[in-house]
């Protein structure tokens, strides 16, 4: 196990420097100047350039500026912002936990509806659960993320507000609201009210991929000879598909719910900026539009190492789910 860890850890080496690498290449290839998109529409003397690129580092080479990029990784520093001078480390301390929380109540969505509705699809094949299942991951799958974020927006924050619907119909439809959280994630309060749209918006696409991955991993599981001799064992549906099925079927389901919680880190980008939520995804697509490298770098980087780590992770909890997976050796 030891050995598989160290190796897993060494491939993170070139995966992370391939990402950094890219991304740092970019800003020197697309079209633009940080300076200018700073300025506006405001005329910028040659000095006050000059001085600028000087204080940002951009005056010289770009291999010069990557080796110095690197030396300041090596030191824990990811760079300070182009526009606001602060430092991407506080950026990150800042605008990390807002998505961190939302991407974990958007995987429990996932966990929760999304494998009990494939699970009970599977278990009611061809009826009209099942039906109804199918065509709602259909939609689901279809309709784009953001779409579905203004479609929210206007059912629940403007739709009932012009027709005098309930006070527990109307939400929020912008912002973080009183920030007010238990044990980090357990929203407080009216909390939850600013929460649950974005939830619902973030986690739609994957949890009907999550569902209809349910389903067939379970159809699969539920044809094996072991089921059949376990009901035949004596022991009743509901175990057999509880205590043998499940467990078997979560192999692939473990494996996209892990990559699952690794892209909604970074890729809430559509569903943070049209709820204005203040995480690290509109962060970077704020950073972008101003051409400010060190923040996309630097929370890029952080995305980089988040999806490793749990990619990791998802590929150690194998051993859990079927017992006959190894690591670091010939199996006995």
């Amino acid at each position: 196990m030891a050995g598989y860890i160290f190796r897993r850890t060494l491939l993170t080496v070139p995966v992370v420097w391939g990402a950094v690498t890219l991304l740092f290449l970019v800003f020197f290839v697309i079209p633009g100047d940080p300076v200018q998109v700073l300025a506006g529409e405001k005329a910028v003397s040659p000095q006050v350039q000059a001085n600028l690129e000087a204080k940002f580092g951009i005056d010289k080479p770009w291999y010069v500026q990557y080796e110095k990029y690197w030396v300041r990784l090596a030191h824990g520093d990811l760079g300070e912002s182009y526009r606001s001078s602060r430092s991407v480390n506080t950026i990150l301390g800042s605008t990390a936990p807002a998505s961190l929380r939302l991407a974990f109540w958007a995987i429990i969505a996932q966990v929760v509806i999304g494998i009990a509705t494939g699970l009970v699809s599977a278990v009611k094949r061809y009826s009209f659960i099942d039906a109804m299942t199918t065509v709602g991951t259909t939609m689901l799958v279809a309709i784009p993320a953001f779409v579905l974020g203004y479609v929210l927006i206007y059912m629940f924050g403007v739709y009932t507000f012009q027709h005098s619907f309930p006070a527990w119909a109307k939400f929020p439809v912008q912002g973080i609201g009183p920030n007010r959280w238990g044990l980090f994630v357990i929203p407080l309060g009216d909390q939850w009210r600013y929460l649950l749209m974005p939830t619902m918006t973030l986690a739609s696409v994957n949890t009907a991929v999550v569902a209809r991955m349910t389903r067939g991993s379970m159809l699969e599981v539920m044809r094996a000879d072991y089921m059949r001799t376990a009901e035949a064992g004596g022991l009743t549906r509901r175990t057999v598909i509880l205590k043998h099925g499940l467990k078997n079927a979560m192999i692939p389901v473990v494996t996209l719910l892990g990559l699952n919680l690794a892209e909604m880190i970074g890729a809430a980008i559509l569903t943070e900026t049209v709820f204005n939520w203040p995480g690290i995804g509109s962060s970077i697509a704020t950073a972008i539009t101003f051409l400010d490298a060190p923040i996309v770098l630097g929370l890029s980087l952080v995305l980089v190492l988040t999806y490793v780590l749990i990619n990791l992770i998802v590929d150690l909890s194998y051993g859990f789910f079927d017992p006959r997976i190894r690591y670091g050796g010939a199996e006995r």
